[in-house]
């Protein structure tokens, strides 16, 4: 996934709010999606969407911490930035224990909105390169036969090729084939990126 894959999805019930934010991202090349409540949005999205949500905490219905608790419900992972005109500690707390990127009042500082979403941004880069490891890591284990299922338990064990051999009850030349196996299965080429993949995966 690269940051010209994401989207800066503006919720606001203000149409000139929503307008001036847009023009803001747009000129500075980043792709945007306006809505004018949390419902239109949630009609709307799809699972396959990714980027960032910027969302108005006071809107006519579904407000926006209202709309962070249903992302969490329905396991949307887009990273959210709250902005408010009424900012206040109990919102912000509620904001950032439902996992907001950052708290923004109004008038909004540019700059300062921009780093938040390029911090949503790359959040978003990173969930999503730690779910195509894990997928990776689940596809291949699949494959594994349940020897070098065994032999690769082993090995991010700690256990080494001779070690693997005596508690198995075979040849350290066996061990050392099956181990040669997994790691092409898994497209590495040292034991400490097997294990990472391991731990990463899981």
């Amino acid at each position: 996934m690269r940051k010209d894959d994401l989207t800066v999805i503006i919720v606001d019930d203000d149409a000139s709010v929503r307008d001036s934010l847009a023009l803001v991202f747009s000129v500075r090349g980043y792709r945007t999606a306006v809505f004018s409540s949390a419902e239109d949005f949630l009609s709307a999205w799809r699972a396959s969407w990714a980027g960032c949500l910027l969302v108005d905490i006071r809107m006519p219905g579904m407000d926006g911490l209202l709309l962070q608790e249903r992302l969490i419900e329905m396991n949307c992972a887009l990273p959210v930035v709250v902005i408010t005109g009424h900012g206040d500690v109990g919102s912000a707390r509620r904001a950032f224990k439902a996992n907001a990127i950052d708290f923004l009042e109004k008038p909004i500082d540019h700059d300062k909105m921009i780093e938040a979403v390029e911090q949503a941004f790359n959040s978003q880069i990173l969930m999503q390169e730690k779910k195509s490891t894990s997928d990776k890591v689940t596809h291949v284990l699949d494959h594994l036969t349940p020897r070098e299922q065994e032999i690769m338990n082993l090995v991010v064990g700690g256990y080494h090729n001779r070690e693997i051999a005596v508690k198995l009850g075979i040849s350290v030349r066996t061990v050392e084939v099956h181990k040669a196996h997994v790691m092409s299965k898994f497209g590495v080429d040292s034991v400490a990126d097997l294990v990472r993949m391991s731990i990463h995966g899981s």
